[in-house]
């Protein structure tokens, strides 16, 4: 404990505030940066500079995603590394001093990894990047923190729930509901911050490209990393949000704001175990649900057999196509979690879905905000002239 705590001092007596001197000219502070921070930076190389101001430490090193780089002391008591080339997207790292793993008071704070961690953002070009970057010439919608009591929890609960711009300007509009769930080691706040949420909403509402939704972001309740809670089963693990999002977010849902409240007007859609969750939770729900995605999910019922899945849920492709309007998987080339095969399997057995491969990435958040912009587009078209009346 003790070594905890010279650490927690060492870092926040002097890394917050690091000088601009001796400055690569050729990299920009990151984007995930407090403010004034001068490091980390990024280089055209894509590589991540860090700079430590740790005089007491004996080793520095900065564990990106475990991949772990050693930082070089300088006299002045600054520790500097510069990364291999990053792959483009959003990266949780950590500072290790003296074997202590700890954030990077220069980086904001981000819930992954099933604990409090710094990020980095390596930009994507411009042009590629813009369906999820702000943009100051359209319509902003907005995203509140939200907090509603649990009677199966006997605890308040939160979640945040993106409005379009249009919400404050159409007081007599309802809209339909996506229901957004994260990951496992994750929690609500991930599709807002690491995954921007509102961003790729807004700039699709205002191109036309998918229709003004509210979009629900809750905890799973697998916001730690399985294994953590002992005797936990895999069965276990995350199965307690069901009940609470059919009894109990739902309805809060419905009450506080202008939803569209039938079947063909819900959505939800979730990533890695959040997928998970998704598939749980709709597949013996279809009269609550009729707009499901799974991206990159952590699915694993074609192990007992297509047939087997959900009750028998796949064993009758017309009944399930004329009830599921939409049915999505996704999931990046360089990961392995096995949406291909599934889709492959659905094929086969005669259900409507669609699948998309995300080019290069891995199990990580670009993955994820490009599944995201590829299903909104397909969600609450079949009922256009519903979501939008009055």
């Amino acid at each position: 404990m003790k070594t905890i705590i010279s650490a927690f001092l060492l870092f926040v007596s002097g890394i917050s505030a690091v000088p601009a001197y001796g400055v690569d000219s050729e990299s920009f502070v990151a984007q995930t940066n407090i403010p004034q921070a001068s490091y980390p930076r990024v280089d055209s190389r894509n590589r991540a500079h860090f700079r430590i101001h740790a005089p007491e430490a004996n080793d520095v090193k900065v564990d990106i995603c475990g991949h772990k780089y050693d930082m070089k002391r300088g006299e002045d008591g600054h520790w500097t590394v510069v990364t291999s080339p990053l792959v483009v997207g959003f990266h949780y790292y950590f500072i290790v001093v003296d074997g202590v793993s700890v954030i990077d008071p220069s980086s904001e704070a981000f819930y992954g990894c099933g604990r409090m961690a710094g990020g980095i953002e390596i930009p994507e070009d411009t042009a590629v990047s813009a369906y999820y970057t702000f943009d100051r010439n359209i319509p902003h919608g907005q995203v509140r923190e939200c907090r509603y009591y649990s009677e199966i929890e006997n605890s308040d609960r939160r979640c945040f729930v993106y409005t379009p711009a249009e919400y404050e300007t159409e007081p007599s509009r309802r809209y339909p509901v996506l229901y957004l769930q994260h990951g496992m080691g994750e929690d609500e706040r991930g599709w807002h911050q690491q995954g921007k949420m509102a961003n790729i909403l807004d700039n699709q509402i205002a191109s036309g490209k998918c229709v003004p939704m509210i979009v629900v972001m809750d905890y799973g309740n697998c916001g730690y990393i399985f294994g953590a809670r002992p005797g936990e089963t895999r069965d276990e693990f995350g199965a307690s949000f069901t009940p609470i999002m059919l009894n109990e977010l739902i309805p809060f849902v419905e009450k506080t704001f202008r939803t569209l409240t039938d079947r063909d007007n819900r959505a939800m859609a979730g990533l890695s175990w959040g997928g998970h969750e998704t598939f749980q939770t709709t597949l013996r729900n279809l009269d609550k649900f009729s707009h499901i995605g799974a991206f990159s999910g952590a699915l694993f019922f074609l192990s007992d057999g297509l047939e087997n899945a959900y009750d028998g849920i796949f064993n009758d492709a017309e009944k399930f196509n004329s009830r599921v309007h939409t049915f999505f998987l996704g999931m990046g080339t360089e990961e392995n979690f096995g949406s291909d095969k599934i889709s492959e399997a659905l094929t086969e057995a005669g259900i409507k879905h669609t699948y998309y491969s995300s080019e290069g990435t891995h199990h990580e958040w670009l993955t994820w905000r490009r599944c995201l912009n590829e299903f909104l587009p397909l969600i609450f078209k079949q009922k256009d002239d519903v979501a939008y009346e009055n």
